[in-house]
């Protein structure tokens, strides 16, 4: 990043919606107007000076923040994480990079890395196919219920709860992959609440409880966010579940079991805060900006090799920009 001038921000959304609106202000109130783009609409090209284009960068970013990747087909979902690779060897920072985003959206190899990790988290199995599926549950479901959920997706959709084999669906509804993890009760008097930990930079920056009827928390589905109390475990936690999938920012999600245990659920490298932006107080988006510009400063006073390691530099203070 050259002295002198702003640092150049590209925004990776799919829509421009109220948080890449939030992104978008955060950044010019911080001094840094940041560009939003689509990676459909980026371009690998060899004859370019830096092997990509870019919509809006005559040369590449300085840093790029990923608030959303476009669906479509696994071509084209392929060619987008890509173009986020290849930014990441061309040294230019992106959070989160591909490989992070790529852990989470497999819930299968964020519980693989959890679990590899020594973090508490429910057992949890991925198999191809119903017949697979229905002998794990004959087996499992005679120690507790499990939750399937789709292995890509979020927001509470498709969760189903499964207590006999009978009750698994058609390979097709699921795209041939049963993920099932243990149902884990909450140890609330009344209801169901668990907790989303808001992580940036090594930091957690803000937290919800979520609390509802049934045991589907997510906002979308009716869930009620509350601010969540300081919580020094949960916020630990959260902070090296971020870390162990390479996440630079990531909503992770928690609960506390019927004997206080918390357990780490999932880690979301997109994740939205609008329900959690009711009950913070500081603006997230503008945590966001301020942690990655700060980044920058850091990283152009003591340069890195080109190739980045995603790791996270824990114990930084990611205070309100």
């Amino acid at each position: 990043m050259a002295p002198g001038r702003p640092p150049r921000i590209a925004l990776a959304i799919d829509d421009l919606d109220w948080h890449a609106r939030s992104l978008l202000r955060a950044f010019a109130a911080a001094g840094a107007p940041a560009t939003a783009l689509r990676l459909g609409d980026c371009a690998f090209d060899t004859t370019a000076p830096d092997g990509l284009r870019l919509p809006g960068f005559e040369a590449l970013p300085d840093a790029v923040l990923v608030r959303a990747i476009s669906g479509g087909t696994f071509e084209e979902v392929t060619r987008r994480l890509g173009i986020l690779h290849a930014l990441r060897e061309r040294g230019v920072p992106v959070w989160n990079d591909a490989r992070a985003i790529e852990r989470c959206v497999d819930k299968s190899m964020t519980s693989f890395l959890l679990a590899a990790a020594g973090l508490p988290t429910p057992p949890t199995w991925a198999v191809e196919g119903r017949e697979a599926a229905a002998a794990l549950v004959a087996r499992e479901a005679a120690v507790g219920p499990l939750v399937l959920k789709p292995l890509f997706g979020g927001q509470g959709r498709g969760l189903r709860l499964i207590e006999a084999p009978e009750a698994l669906p058609q390979a097709a509804e699921v795209g041939g992959i049963y993920y099932l993890q243990r149902f884990v009760p909450t140890g609330v008097a009344t209801g169901f609440a668990d907790h989303r930990v808001f992580v940036c930079d090594g930091v957690a920056i803000a937290g919800m409880t979520r609390r509802a009827e049934t045991w589907i928390t997510n906002i979308r589905r009716g869930g009620t966010p509350e601010t969540l109390q300081p919580d020094p475990e949960l916020e630990g936690l959260a902070v090296r579940a971020a870390a162990c999938v390479g996440a630079d920012y990531a909503g992770v999600d928690l609960l506390r079991d019927r004997d206080g245990r918390a357990l780490v659920l999932e880690v979301n490298s997109m994740p939205g805060w609008r329900g959690l932006q009711r009950v913070t107080p500081d603006r997230v988006a503008a945590r966001i900006a301020g942690a990655l510009l700060r980044r920058l400063d850091r990283e152009s006073a003591y340069p890195a090799e080109p190739a980045r390691s995603g790791r996270l530099f824990a114990g930084h203070d990611a205070g309100a920009s």
